[in-house]
C-alpha cells in the first residue's frame, strides 16, 4: 500500500468518506504532516510553520466527530496556505486567512459530505469565520449534535463566577472571561487555564465528594 492509500485508509476513520480524497491530495501537494493528538482543553487543532527543515505540521484532536474534524482541519490548512502566500505579514485570523478558509471549504459544501442542517450552519458561519468554530455558538452546537457520546455536563459559560467544577478529574474555579476564553484556576496547583465558554464540565458537589 503506497503512502496516499495509507493516508486515505487512516483518514476514513476521522473524516466523512467523500472528503477524504481531497484531504489526501492536499497532504501531498501542500507537503504537511498531519498528527492526530489526544484531547486538549484549550484547542481543537493547530498549525506550525516549517522549522529547521521540517514540514508544516498540523495537529487535530482525535476525539472530534467527523464533521468537526473536517472543519477544524480545513481551518488549520487555511493557516498553512495563508502563510505560504503572505508569510508573517498578516494577522493570524485576518482577512487573508478568512478568504483562504472560505475558498478551501468550497469542495466540501455538499450534502454528500455534511447533513443539510449542519451545512446551513456552516454556510452562515463562513460569511465571517472566526478564530475558532467554537466561538460561533450556532455552529459549535450544530457540530456537537453529531458527537458519538454527547457529554452530559454544563457549559462553562452558564456557571456563575467562582463556581467550582470538575474537568477531566480535576477541580477548577471559574474566573473572568478574557476575550473568547474563561480564566479558570486549578485548585490543586493554582495554575490558570483558559477554557472555551462552551466546554462541558460538571459542577463540583461536596456532598457527593465527601
Amino acid at each position: 500500500m503506497d503512502q496516499e492509500n495509507r493516508n486515505g485508509h487512516i483518514l476514513n476513520k476521522y473524516l466523512p468518506e467523500k472528503a477524504v480524497p481531497v484531504i489526501v491530495k492536499w497532504i501531498v501537494e501542500l507537503d504537511f504532516k498531519l498528527k492526530i493528538k489526544k484531547e486538549r482543553s484549550t484547542k481543537l487543532g493547530d498549525w506550525r510553520a516549517p522549522f529547521n527543515g521540517s514540514n508544516h505540521q498540523i495537529t487535530i484532536n482525535y476525539n472530534l466527530n467527523k464533521y468537526a474534524f473536517l472543519v477544524t482541519l480545513v481551518h488549520e490548512i487555511a493557516h498553512l496556505t495563508t502563510h505560504n502566500k503572505y508569510k508573517h505579514s498578516v494577522l493570524p485570523h485576518g482577512a487573508e486567512w478568512k478568504h483562504e478558509f472560505k475558498v478551501m471549504m468550497q469542495p466540501f459544501l455538499d450534502t454528500d459530505i455534511f447533513p443539510v442542517e449542519l451545512l446551513y450552519a456552516l454556510r452562515k458561519y463562513l460569511n465571517n469565520p472566526a478564530a475558532s468554530s467554537c466561538t460561533d455558538k450556532n455552529l459549535y452546537r450544530a457540530l456537537r449534535l453529531y458527537d458519538e457520546n454527547p457529554a452530559a455536563g454544563i457549559y462553562v459559560e452558564k456557571l456563575p463566577l467562582k463556581t467550582v467544577f470538575v474537568y477531566e478529574g480535576r477541580l477548577f474555579e471559574k474566573g473572568e472571561r478574557i476575550r473568547t476564553r474563561h480564566q479558570c484556576r486549578e485548585l490543586k496547583s493554582g495554575r490558570i487555564y483558559l477554557f472555551n465558554p462552551l466546554a462541558e464540565v460538571e459542577i463540583f458537589d461536596e456532598k457527593l465528594a465527601g
